[in-house]
């Protein structure tokens, strides 16, 4: 079995991504959903690197990035820790998401 995901990018006049439209299949039937930006990696079998694609529209603000980067970074930690079960450097990535959180005041410094 298989499961489709759709990404759609639309272009401005200066081919610059304007709306980014991510469709998945859900028990209800197809979910289609708009974004402001995007993050996708793929880890590559042969050559054991990185081929990753990072793109976000016009109007994204820089506090919606900054919210967009520690909800990705938070959820890197929290993979990279069901994957390796390494609590030591998976409580060190968290760390630097509590930092980040509160530098860019996404969290109160007392929120854990």
């Amino acid at each position: 079995m298989s499961q489709e995901i759709k990404i759609k990018v639309e272009l401005d006049e200066k081919k610059l991504p304007s709306n980014i439209v991510w469709e998945a299949g859900s028990p209800n039937g197809p979910e289609v959903r708009n974004s402001k930006a995007m993050f996708l990696s793929f880890f590559d079998k042969e050559t054991l690197e990185t081929f990753k694609i990072d793109l976000w529209t016009n109007d994204l603000q820089v506090a919606e990035m900054d919210r967009m980067m520690f909800f990705t970074l938070k959820a890197l930690a929290e993979s990279y820790y069901k994957a390796t079960q390494n609590e030591e450097l998976s409580n060190h990535m968290r760390s630097f998401v509590q930092h980040f959180g509160e530098f860019t005041k996404i969290l109160d410094k007392t929120e854990q």
